[in-house]
């Protein structure tokens, strides 16, 4: 089984599990239902996977293979043993799109292709998926400069975009963890609570919590925000320039980087 079918495999598995999980234990009142806000998210999950594979050579697990090929990149260079290149490697890519995150939210032409993102009005694993094409293709780009720069081992780049896919669709999924059991899971990765308040309509919430997979880096870099100021139950999700039922379509969403 080759890349692209382990990680659309691993996209179906996690993607039901977590949707089946906040229909039974949803954290959450939905503002939209389902049939008014999915069509629009998953068409624009297709083709995003289609323009990855139609610009294969751009995906870093490609990238990494042809590294690896060409002995270029730090860990081709040297001799360093697997467990450790394969290590650094992923929390170097972990910690990359900490740093790409933030830097969606603070340059004007950058913000503009991530709002799209943040235009949904509800939040949950859906969301993990709903990305403009545009921002797809730049962070493939800078995913696959790193991996061919690190000479990062194929096996750990793939691991790491599985990771990375289920990782968004579980901290954006609208499920009920116990708070007990939250404060523990997320000294480690981030939990659903943490990464909506990212979503919130308040612009300091909204600049914290850049994390998606590794909670450590938030923390590090002094960007983290424990609860939203409204309460999860009672916080806004969205843009408020950006709302309404036209940017849960697939025309609406695909605009929303060209308005004013």
């Amino acid at each position: 089984m080759n890349y692209v079918y382990i990680r659309l495999t691993a996209f179906i598995l996690f993607f039901l599990l977590f949707a089946l999980l906040e229909t039974l234990f949803p954290r959450r009142k939905r503002s939209l239902n389902r049939l008014e806000r999915w069509p629009g998210n998953l068409i624009i999950t297709a083709l995003n996977t289609i323009l990855g594979r139609a610009l294969s050579f751009i995906i870093p697990a490609s990238a990494a293979l042809w590294a690896s090929e060409n002995n270029f990149g730090l860990f081709n260079i040297y001799e360093i043993p697997l467990w450790f290149s394969f290590t650094v490697s992923f929390l170097a890519l972990d910690l990359l799109i900490y740093f790409q995150h933030r830097i969606f939210h603070t340059f004007k032409i950058l913000k503009r292709v991530h709002r799209m993102h943040h235009t949904d009005p509800d939040i949950d694993a859906s969301t993990g998926l709903r990305f403009h094409p545009a921002e797809i293709v730049l962070s493939m780009i800078i995913k696959s400069a790193a991996a061919v720069v690190l000479g990062a081992p194929a096996a750990a780049v793939t691991f790491f975009e599985i990771v990375l896919n289920s990782a968004a669709m579980f901290n954006h999924a609208n499920m009920n963890i116990p708070l007990s059991a939250d404060s523990i899971i997320r000294k480690f990765i981030v939990t659903p609570d943490m990464h909506r308040i990212h979503h919130s309509v308040l612009q300091y919430e909204t600049n914290s919590n850049y994390g998606f997979f590794l909670s450590c880096w938030d923390h590090i870099f002094k960007s983290y925000t424990k609860e939203p100021q409204e309460g999860h139950e009672g916080m806004e999700i969205g843009l408020k320039k950006y709302s309404g039922k036209k940017y849960s379509s697939l025309a609406g969403m695909l605009k929303t980087p060209f308005e004013k």
